[in-house]
């Protein structure tokens, strides 16, 4: 995931000129329009004592870059700033975060925590709102904000360590005389943050003793009312995970004779569970769950209790708390509420949880990433349940020109697995309204266990989702494609809401200093997958999976969130379920608050065995910067990329001082040019090269394409891109319509000569070792750089018992190059501009070869 949120509004009209053999023909001039909305914001801000030196506002639409405004008026209740956020989406929130900037500091200070603007008067465009210092709600009308002292939190730190906050300040000196705490609690001593301020609306609060977590004391200040305590960074200590992390079974343990409820919330002072009738019941019956070791709370139900419907309530502090079962197996329709399964009766008909199709090394897989709404969904698909996930199994489909569509395009392809875009459940597509066009990419986790009900013929039945996606799996193993699995651990949708915080406030996630949540994921927060509960849950959600579904590969967005040992964990729990699944992840360093050595990044990928990382640099070496529009690659004309391209070629390894990146295996390296993320290669392509022609351009794409498929390591294709997949200048089409992001079965059949050379190069890969070496030494050994023309780089690859040394040239020039082969003698021409496979298509005789521009050439010794 790269920047995802970061996304351009796109209005284009696009004439595309499809080649067919050697015919040219004009299709109709095709307009996309991605709606978008403008709103005119009003925002009332009300500090403390009136100290607004400095003070402004951060806004922004809800994934885009934020802009400051300042406040230009006052009124009675406190400053005001008037402003228009564009580029407003369906969907999408208006972000607000108020802060002090100083000459050499525009972060000098920030209040708090982001508040969202989630509703607006749509007719006029038009929202006024009021918010408060330390506060993150955001109210709509003056008459609901409550402005009265009173204590906004009392927290605790540490064990003798509590924080108090108020939202009006107080004079900190003497304040002690004015603080009682329950239970017989003394307080040792107060300091405050900011001691040269005499006031402060932060107070930290030393007691005579430790307190109890779960049964803590009620704080009461004079003036301002009284609180329960709550924890608070006490929960992100070591400390904490020592005394209460659980190494027993979570969520519903199900029989048919009776259903255990096992729940970690060790903050809580009571637990209930929670159960329904029905999946829109407002009110349910609460049963008092009992406290058991480490921060647990269990209840049990006689009887067999298949299709239960069930949430967890928590009392933390004076609140109470209700969520869905993190371990919850199945969910009701939009994953409100979990449901009691008895998994047996999820499975289709000769379900054969172990039977898979043979797979060998890593570097033997050519992964195909898929989003399931975008195979089905074109009108000329020839697939009946569009958008679903049988529609994924569907088998005789045909397209334009009777062209295969759907899962024989697939196959035909010859791809080893099929990697889908998330098909847990997800936050953003409104299952009750599948009548309407909805779309998202699904990187918005709700419910980590159970499947996305929108790729469901039924999402109200909890068995559905399951049972057909468990059809889908089944009918790709049975068609000799394995399946991958897209998984988003490193963050949610909304930190605030999840189940996770819901249930235990404040410890899944990291926190920076300031005590807003960490945002090196881009998208609000980050999971904190060092804590031992919150590596337990991803250890055993995968597994799960793997065992359940019978899934032969993750891949980990955002990996670089995560900690080495977690992925290490992931691995090893993997291993002793199948050594055959892969893991793959996108190892980017992020700024999230965790030390350099212990990022699950390229730069610890010595440390994580048998782990694979995105390679972005060859990536970016192929096409230019994903961050840069302008920026082009080996491919569309930029000099000097050769060396690049070697470091590619090789997977990454330490192949000579000058060739390296950061692999220690070729079953640690991705390589590809184009994944769901990010401008399509022909995009890309299109911005950086307007002036080509199109057969230029296809030229271009088929080069970049036959690099990634005949390089070293694992080999990753992005759906379409074998029929130079547009999106039409849509760099982030993660919400975006389905005419943005179907696979177009029209384009397919335009371009059969592109299907049939990526199909040939597939081929070729699979049947020559050489390509697919999994051992370092090896690729040292066998695979030696030859001299070559500027902009071309050329090798050789030597062969074993039976094998015969192959040669491949990628000319990136506009011009033919000649090169110089290892020795004279006869060599098959198996790959050349236009057609690749394993059969000859020429012999060329000598020393030397001349490879046409913009191409890729493969030899094979005769």
């Amino acid at each position: 995931m790269t920047h995802r949120g970061f996304r351009k509004s796109v209005f284009i009209a696009l004439s595309l000129f499809l080649l067919m053999g050697s015919l040219f023909f004009t299709l109709p001039v095709q307009t996309v329009a991605l709606e978008e909305e403008t709103v005119d914001v009003i925002v009332h801000y009300w500090r403390f004592g009136g100290d607004y030196d400095g003070w402004n506002l951060w806004a922004w639409a809800e994934g885009k870059d934020g802009q400051a405004f300042s406040f230009t008026e006052e009124d009675a209740y406190g400053k005001v700033a008037r402003f228009q956020i564009s580029g407003l989406r369906a969907g999408d929130r208006i972000g607000l975060l108020p802060r002090r900037s100083t000459p050499d500091n525009d972060w000098a200070e920030k209040d708090y925590i982001d508040r969202y603007i989630s509703k607006w008067d749509e007719a006029n465009g038009q929202v006024e709102v009021w918010i408060l210092q330390g506060e993150e709600t955001v109210y709509y009308s003056e008459d609901e904000v409550d402005r009265s002292p009173r204590i906004v939190e009392a927290s605790m730190d540490d064990w003798d360590t509590l924080t108090l906050r108020t939202n009006q300040p107080i004079d900190w000196r003497g304040v002690e005389d004015r603080i009682t705490l329950s239970d017989g609690f003394g307080i040792q001593s107060i300091e405050s943050p900011n001691p040269d301020q005499e006031k402060t609306n932060r107070i930290i609060i030393h007691t005579d003793r430790q307190m109890d977590i779960s049964q803590p004391p009620r704080l009461t200040l004079e003036g301002y009312g009284e609180k329960t305590v709550t924890a608070g960074k006490v929960v992100r200590t070591d400390a904490f995970d020592e005394r209460y992390a659980y190494n027993g079974k979570l969520g519903p343990l199900f029989s048919k004779k009776k259903t255990d409820f096992r729940l970690w919330a060790p903050t809580a002072r009571k637990a209930q569970l929670v159960v329904y009738d029905y999946w829109d019941d407002e009110n349910g019956k609460a049963i008092d769950m009992k406290p058991g070791k480490r921060g647990t709370w269990h209840a049990s139900l006689p009887g067999n209790r298949h299709g239960l419907i069930y949430t967890y309530r928590v009392q933390i502090g004076d609140d109470w708390n209700e969520a869905v079962d993190p371990y919850a197996k199945g969910v009701t329709v939009n994953g409100d509420k979990g449901v009691v399964l008895d998994m047996k009766r999820t499975n289709p008909k000769r379900w054969k949880p172990k039977k898979k199709p043979k797979f060998a090394e890593p570097t033997d897989a050519i992964i195909y990433e898929l989003h399931v709404r975008d195979l089905s969904i074109h009108p000329e698909s020839g697939i009946k349940r569009k958008g679903t996930f049988l529609g994924v199994t569907e088998k005789g489909t045909r397209g334009p020109g009777g062209v295969k569509t759907g899962l024989d395009h697939i196959k035909d392809l010859g791809v080893t697995h099929v990697q889908f875009l998330p098909i847990y459940d997800y936050a953003t597509v409104d299952e009750t309204r599948l009548d309407e066009p909805q779309y998202n990419w699904g990187y918005d986790p709700k419910n980590y266990n159970a499947p996305e009900g929108s790729y469901a013929t039924n999402p109200y039945n909890p068995v559905t989702r399951i049972r057909e996606l468990k059809q889908m799996v089944q009918t790709l193993h049975n068609e000799d494609l394995r399946v991958v699995m897209d998984v988003v651990y490193n963050h949610v949708y909304d930190a605030e809401a999840s189940h996770f915080h819901q249930l235990v406030p404040g410890y899944y996630f990291r926190y920076n200093e300031d005590g807003t949540l960490a945002n090196g994921s881009g998208v609000g927060n980050d999971t904190a997958s060092e804590r031992a509960m919150m590596r337990k849950f991803i250890v055993e959600s995968v597994s799960f999976w793997a065992k359940e579904y019978n899934l032969d590969g993750f891949r980990f967005d955002l990996m670089g969130i995560h900690d080495v040992d977690t992925m290490n964990e992931v691995r090893k729990a993997l291993d002793q379920i199948d050594p055959s699944i892969v893991i793959i992840g996108e190892g980017w360093d992020l700024n999230t608050p965790l030390s350099p050595e212990r990022k699950a990044n390229q730069k610890n990928a010595k440390k994580m065995e048998r782990i694979a990382h995105f390679n972005d640099h060859i990536r970016d070496g192929l096409k230019g910067s994903v961050f840069d529009e302008a920026d082009s690659g080996f491919v569309n004309g930029k000099p000097g990329m050769e060396q690049e391209i070697q470091r590619g070629i090789t997977g990454g390894i330490d192949y000579s001082e000058e060739l390296s990146t950061f692999a220690e295996s070729p079953n640690q390296t991705v390589t590809y040019v184009e994944a769901h993320d990010n401008h399509t290669l022909w995009d890309k392509l299109e911005l950086t090269q307007p002036d080509a022609s199109k057969e230029e351009r296809i030229q271009m794409h088929k080069l970049a394409t036959s690099v990634v498929l005949t390089s070293q390591g694992i080999s990753f294709l992005h759906a379409g891109q074998e029929f130079m997949r547009t999106k039409y200048g849509d760099e982030n089409s993660y919400k975006s319509p389905d005419e943005i992001n179907r696979l177009d079965w029209e384009r397919r059949a335009a371009f059969d000569n592109e299907v049939r050379y990526a199909k040939g190069l597939i081929q070729l890969r699979q049947a020559k070792p050489q390509f697919r070496l999994s051992d370092p030494d090896e690729i040292r050994k066998r695979l030696t750089f030859l001299n070559a023309p500027e902009n071309t780089v050329a090798y050789s690859l030597a062969g074993q018992k039976r094998q015969k040394t192959l040669v491949v040239v990628h000319n990136a020039n506009a011009d033919a190059v000649k090169v110089t082969l290892p020795s004279k003698g006869s060599w098959n021409v198996l790959v050349n501009g236009y057609k690749a496979g394993t059969k000859p298509l020429d012999v060329v005789k000598g020393n030397t070869v001349t490879v046409d521009p913009r191409s890729t050439w493969v030899l094979e010794a005769k």
